[in-house]
């Protein structure tokens, strides 16, 4: 039997820690977070659905996005023990220049539709870090307002090649202009994908104020009084559009692009050129001999061809058949820091992160941004340390292991006719 005291006031206090408490809201907010998991929690309290389903969603059954996102939890780390990683380094050169975290913010577009603060708040939290910030062609910030919000970091314009070619190599010239050091054309855009939650929201540019839309933002006052009472969205391409996204994309994007309009626009070019939204073995072939300097293995976040391949079972080969040519780089389904790792282990000189980036932004604004990065970083230094490494060059294919699911058929039969 257990004998039982009443407890006296010496043994309780050493257990008596009261915090006194943060009045701040959105600081208590932001430290609750813990995971880009929580923080897509707390964004879509406060953010209107269709703004938060732009975001969130993906082209038709949303397949691509799943799948890239269950590879990523598909792997095994092999860690190695009794490593003194009482130090541990997570930068390197990207493109011939450092950066202090293997991962970069994402181009992303409408962003200010999802927080007012918009590209301002990722080009800060991204200069503050020490890491590249990606400006799209369908941005709601002007070239030269995120050059100021960053002057002495690394930013990247994202390209879509459109119909009126003059227009598209005129912001190209203003981002050279200002100084920004790296051009990434996105190139699995000849149309835009059939984004189904859109369409059903019916998100368009600017948002329509209807009576759902009313009612959906009663809970959420504080987004829709940002709104009305900051400038009117202005993008860094156009002027005003009044339809829905994807006819605005599809009224833009040229599927006449070839290898030659990409040859043509790294001619006029002088700073280094990344190919966004590669596929297949093949194709990274094809631009490693026209001398790019990168790619990104990419399905768009799975915004564009549902049931594509995924980027990081693609990672492997096509590292193997260009990896000394040109840097590789990786998106879509990165929502962790041990993700990164993973990426990097296999081949991976960068990753750029999307989703997570809105998160934060949709969560706290600059602050919701700043939260975001801690926690890749704060994740990324643990899993390196777990694995028994102190180093970005340290990480190696041994490393990871990826488990099979999704088996293509031909490469199932070969294995079961190998075994007879």
């Amino acid at each position: 039997m257990v004998d039982r005291r009443i407890p006296k006031v010496r043994d309780l206090a050493p257990l008596m820690h009261f915090k006194a408490p943060d009045l701040n809201a959105k600081r208590r907010r932001l430290e609750g977070a813990v995971t880009i998991a929580d923080l897509r929690t707390i964004a879509k309290r406060r953010t209107p659905k269709a703004a938060f389903d732009y975001t969130e969603g993906a082209a038709e059954g949303e397949i691509s996005l799943a799948r890239a996102r269950q590879a990523f939890e598909d792997i095994q780390f092999n860690p190695a023990i009794l490593r003194d990683v009482s130090t541990v380094s997570t930068g390197w050169d990207v493109l011939g220049a450092p950066v202090a975290m293997p991962f970069g913010i994402a181009p992303t577009g409408f962003t200010r539709m999802m927080q007012t603060e918009g590209e301002i708040a990722g080009a800060g939290a991204a200069a503050a870090a020490g890491i590249p910030f990606s400006l799209s062609t369908m941005g709601t910030t002007a070239i030269e307002d995120v050059k100021a919000a960053n002057p002495n970091g690394r930013n990247w314009f994202q390209l879509y090649m459109w119909k009126d070619r003059p227009r598209s190599m005129a912001l190209v010239e203003r981002a050279a202009a200002a100084g920004f050091d790296t051009l990434l054309v996105t190139v699995d855009v000849p149309v835009a994908g059939a984004r189904l939650r859109d369409k059903r929201n019916g998100f368009s540019i600017p948002p329509q104020l209807t009576a759902g839309t009313v009612i959906n933002a009663l809970p959420r006052p504080e987004w829709w009084i940002n709104f009305l009472t900051t400038e009117p969205l202005a993008f860094a391409s156009l002027d005003r559009w009044s339809g829905t996204v994807g006819e605005l994309l599809d009224s833009m994007f040229d599927p006449t692009v070839t290898f030659d309009d990409l040859a043509w626009i790294k001619a006029q070019w002088p700073g280094k050129i990344v190919v966004k939204g590669v596929q297949n073995v093949e194709d990274a072939r094809r631009l490693a001999d026209l001398g790019v300097d990168g790619i990104v293995l990419s399905n768009h976040g799975g915004r564009q061809l549902d049931r594509a391949p995924i980027p990081f079972h693609l990672l492997p080969e096509v590292v193997r058949e260009v990896g000394d040519d040109l840097e590789v780089h990786l998106d879509t389904g990165i929502m962790s820091g041990a993700d990164i790792v993973a990426a990097v282990a296999l081949g991976a000189r960068f990753t750029l992160v999307g989703r997570a980036y809105l998160y934060g932004l949709m969560a706290g604004g600059r602050e919701g941004v700043d939260r975001m990065i801690q926690i890749l970083s704060g994740e990324i230094v643990r899993t390196m340390r777990l694995l028994g490494v102190n180093s970005l060059e340290e990480l190696e294919p041994r490393h990871v292991t990826q488990l099979e699911r999704l088996v293509p058929r031909a490469r199932a039969e070969a294995a079961e006719r190998a075994e007879l």
